[in-house]
């Protein structure tokens, strides 16, 4: 495996009381997966995910923001959105570490993943990107865009994950 490649794979990322699932996954390889919280704040939606989240135009959501390091290095960003109706009052409004993760909080709170959508994309690296990355403008980023839904039917987390393509590996398994 070169220094950057991980296989991934996103049950454990929906399932609540899994702990912190990128760091048992690197650790899994013999590596270390930590992340940096860069921000929390309540937003206006982009149309976007206001339309993932089933939301009025322009209504409010806190977006979550995190850097993902394997092995002190950063290999992803993070963006997730909540409605605000959901998130404020809670940790995933605040910049510090939720313990059990923020799939485990948002089960305590009554919003279980019953299904999740992941939409994976490639493209060339925007400036931010490269920047917080560490990569160049000729370098390819996937971008997994991911929708949770309640067993209702309910979208409550939309999340786009824009991750270095060297060495990264997905893999997705479905039951038949």
């Amino acid at each position: 495996m070169s220094r950057y490649e991980q296989n991934s794979t996103s049950d454990r990322y929906v399932t609540p009381g899994g702990g912190d699932a990128w760091a048992d996954e690197a650790a899994s390889t013999g590596r270390q997966g930590t992340q940096r919280i860069t921000a929390a704040e309540e937003i206006s939606a982009p149309p976007e995910v206001a339309d993932a989240l089933r939301l009025a135009p322009n209504a409010r959501v806190v977006l979550r923001q995190r850097v993902m390091l394997l092995d002190g290095h950063a290999v992803e960003l993070t963006d997730s959105y909540y409605p605000s109706s959901i998130a404020i009052g809670t940790p995933l409004a605040d910049r510090a570490k939720i313990p059990g993760g923020s799939v485990t909080l948002l089960a305590n709170l009554g919003y279980t993943p019953a299904r999740a959508v992941d939409d994976i994309t490639a493209r060339l690296s925007t400036l931010r990107e490269q920047d917080e990355l560490h990569i160049t403008e000729r370098d390819p980023v996937i971008v997994l865009t991911r929708l949770t839904f309640a067993a209702d039917g309910t979208p409550f987390e939309y999340s786009v994950m824009t991750m270095t393509a060297a060495g990264r590996h997905l893999r997705y398994q479905t039951k038949a």
